[in-house]
């Protein structure tokens, strides 16, 4: 499969190098676009694309968006018309607009909208059975130098002890914290939508961990679980290339030979 890569930055990079140093995943680099050019200088000449509005001509099977959420909000509707699209800033669709022009590209051209999974324990487990449950929350306790306080008017060094920065609907904290919340919002997606999912994000000056805790209910009273706790680098957890890379092989359909997991 031909991938197109948007942002050459930490995520972007890893991915486009495991494409060219590891034949054995079956994919080929169509593209990659950065902010500044120069940044890849090291690629061939021939993947470099200046433009986004200049794609099509790369003929990628798969775009993969590690730059920005803007990125989705302006082209995501247009990558979909020529190709699958799998945008890692998944808080990007916390904007009713744009989750809207995404679903609505994706079924008038027969294209995926993929969502990854973020390193969320569980994801299939929940979607299996998407249609079935009645309550969603997802929780993140974090200490507050880990968490991007940008968008949210808030001072870091006010935060003594712990506080609850955020409690109300998934789609309403991917305003407010956009670069810490990529896996509140593919919860919600998994479960019962952006609207209806709570989401909790607590600042926490003792931890030296993140912690991520999720509990849905179904409508037949069942109950999902889980508590994830690692270590942090900068706003994600040590997983998150590994986790990022492997939503674009699973994405990219590769079949590699030994055991599976399906």
């Amino acid at each position: 499969m031909r991938i197109g890569i948007i942002g050459y930055g930490y995520i972007g990079r890893h991915v486009a190098h495991a494409i060219l140093e590891q034949p054995q995943h079956g994919m080929e680099l169509a593209f990659v676009h950065a902010r500044k050019p120069e940044k890849l200088a090291g690629l061939p000449d021939t993947c470099r694309a200046e433009r986004l509005d200049d794609i099509e001509r790369f003929h990628a099977e798969l775009i993969v968006e590690c730059a920005h959420p803007d990125v989705t909000h302006r082209y995501g509707a247009g990558f979909l018309r020529q190709a699958d699209y799998l945008p890692l800033s998944v808080n990007a669709l916390g904007d009713a607009r744009t989750e809207s022009a995404l679903l609505e590209s994706a079924h008038r051209h027969g294209h995926r909208l993929l969502i990854p999974h973020g390193a969320l324990i569980g994801l299939d487990n929940l979607v299996e059975v998407r249609g079935n449950w009645a309550e969603a929350t997802i929780t993140f306790r974090k200490h507050p130098k880990n968490i991007d306080f940008t968008d949210a008017g808030i001072d870091p060094t006010d935060i003594r002890d712990a506080r609850v920065l955020y409690d109300g609907p998934v789609r309403g904290i991917t305003r407010l914290y956009p670069r810490n919340v990529n896996t509140m919002a593919t919860f919600a997606l998994a479960t019962i939508g952006l609207d209806r999912c709570r989401a909790v994000l607590v600042a926490d000056p003792s931890l030296d961990v993140a912690i991520a805790e999720v509990h849905a209910v179904g409508i037949d009273g069942s109950i999902h679980e889980s508590r994830k706790v690692v270590p942090v680098v900068g706003v994600s957890g040590t997983e998150m290339l590994a986790s990022q890379l492997g939503s674009v092989l699973r994405a990219a359909g590769t079949r590699l030979p030994g055991l599976q997991f399906v």
